[in-house]
């Protein structure tokens, strides 16, 4: 059995690369079909071959970059993991880091785009619900024992803190703020004897 992707699989790869791109840059209303497809390097007639609908294409886009974020997310937290510190930590200081606050179009899709989730009908709007259960489930499984009941809390300041950071901008005013949501979330939930913030 061949693993090598076929042309369409690659394709559509690209596609929503593209898609995702857009909509954590310019919300669901910025992702256009045609100007998806020329920046996926493909003709504005070969969409329907992969996506039933634009509605599909967000939907599914949302999806991907939120498994493309977790997965880096995930890497990120678990080398911090592997020089000692707890999850909760790792998650906290990889989420609300200086690198996710640059990060914009390769970020987490539900900092980018909770405002734009209530607007949404369909598909788009439950792949945005899956997105954020998938989120409190990750914190939930990172607090520490005893805690688990505040990861919808703990996910709420996080993906606030992120909105508000990068609306003040990529600088030492949106650093700040982060740094200070970080200081925190660790000084509340952290367990006392593995606190050292930064």
């Amino acid at each position: 059995m061949s693993t090598t992707p076929s042309r369409k699989e690659l394709s559509h790869q690209r596609i929503l690369e593209a898609a995702a791109a857009a909509l954590r840059r310019a919300g669901p209303a910025g992702v256009g079909v045609a100007e998806v497809m020329r920046e996926a390097g493909l003709t504005h007639g070969g969409f329907y071959a992969h996506f039933a609908s634009r509605e599909a294409l967000i939907a599914e886009a949302l999806i991907y970059a939120g498994h493309s974020s977790s997965e880096r997310l995930g890497a990120r937290a678990e080398a911090k993991v592997g020089k000692g510190q707890s999850g909760f930590r790792a998650l906290v200081e990889s989420y609300l880091g200086d690198g996710h606050l640059a990060a914009v179009e390769q970020g987490c899709p539900v900092a980018a785009l909770a405002s734009e989730l209530p607007r949404q009908s369909g598909v788009v709007h439950e792949a945005g619900l899956s997105r954020i259960h998938g989120l409190i489930d990750r914190v939930r499984r990172s607090l520490p024992e005893g805690d688990a009941d505040a990861a919808g809390v703990v996910t709420a300041q996080m993906v606030g803190s992120l909105q508000l950071a990068r609306a003040l901008g990529d600088n030492a005013e949106g650093r700040a703020l982060l740094k200070r949501s970080r200081q925190e979330l660790l000084s509340r939930y952290e367990p006392q004897e593995a606190q050292h913030i930064r």
